[in-house]
């Protein structure tokens, strides 16, 4: 299946997608590190500028569209008014897109907060939209950790369907592979204790890992997000895309709560597979790396995709 990617990043979705079959055949993002970094793992085919600036008919034609748009700042006043206000521009560019291009599916990632915006009309609103696009939509919460990422990360994911192809055609949510408590048959959740088991020190001048560094934050307990102890045992919390260092950063503990996550151990939390390599400046790695889809998760979502593309096909 030929598939659009929007709001790229580093490529975590669409690294996914492609392992599961799929060719990416455009994708874009504004920020100039994570365009590099996808362009030294993924490919060329990504374009580094604003989507507002982008016409729709330089984007190639495809199959399915996928992306990400950043949420914050909605509401439903917001989303009424017109594509020059930055804080909905950028949703409402992925609409554009959807419904200029006609893809048979789309797919979009959020966060778990885009349910409750506006006491759920956001998310009323954003399903309407895509409906009166031509769609039939659903939406699912998902935990990552409950399809073998070794981390705690709750997303919601949109899928929609052109409404002229028959319903048999709508793509499944991935069904649950790990659970925490093991019920019918579901494996154990990934521990960020044996995700990293074996991970030397980045200090260790022998290791030879990819973008094996960490920041000097000095790590304490708080009891809040990015502050709090490492539990060995369960799944990662939330791999975060903030901070900065200069007293905003949320750091993640190695699980053995002496020092921050480094970048690799960060992506491996993530399942980015070893040899992606991360470039640009620590925090900006750390952001590509937080803000990314979990290939893992991704490749099921594409093995869903080619599933619905193959009853399409049969119709």
């Amino acid at each position: 299946m030929k598939i659009i990617s929007l709001f790229s990043g580093a490529g975590g979705l669409d690294l996914g997608l492609i392992q599961a079959g799929h060719k990416i055949v455009w994708a874009n993002d504004h920020d100039e590190d994570c365009v590099a970094t996808y362009k030294a793992n993924i490919g060329a085919h990504i374009r580094l500028a604003d989507i507002e600036k982008i016409k729709t008919q330089e984007i190639p034609d495809a199959d399915a569209v996928v992306g990400g748009f950043p949420c914050q700042g909605f509401s439903c006043a917001n989303l009424r008014r017109s594509v020059e206000d930055e804080r909905n521009a950028l949703y409402l560019q992925f609409l554009r897109v959807i419904r200029n291009k006609k893809p048979k599916f789309f797919i979009a990632e959020n966060v778990r907060g885009l349910l409750s915006l506006d006491n759920g009309e956001v998310i009323k609103m954003i399903v309407s939209d895509f409906t009166s696009a031509g769609y039939r939509v659903k939406y699912d919460v998902f935990n990552m950790a409950d399809f073998g990422v070794p981390q705690t990360r709750i997303r919601v994911i949109i899928i929609g369907c052109r409404k002229d192809l028959p319903e048999k055609c709508f793509p499944d949510f991935p069904a649950k592979t790990h659970s925490r408590h093991n019920p019918n048959g579901h494996k154990p959740w990934v521990s960020i204790g044996s995700a990293l088991r074996g991970f030397p020190e980045p200090t260790d001048p022998k290791h030879e890992y990819l973008n094996h560094v960490c920041s000097q934050y000095k790590v304490t307990n708080r009891n809040f997000t990015g502050h709090r102890r490492t539990d060995p045992d369960k799944p990662s919390p939330t791999i975060l895309a903030r901070g900065n260092g200069r007293g905003g950063v949320c750091a993640i503990q190695h699980p053995n709560n002496h020092r921050r996550l480094s970048v690799r151990e960060s992506a491996v939390i993530q399942t980015f597979p070893l040899d992606f390599r991360f470039t640009g400046a620590l925090n900006s790695m750390y952001r590509q790396v937080g803000n990314a889809v979990p290939p893992l998760f991704a490749q099921l979502l594409g093995k869903e995709l080619k599933e619905a593309e193959s009853k399409a096909r049969g119709t």
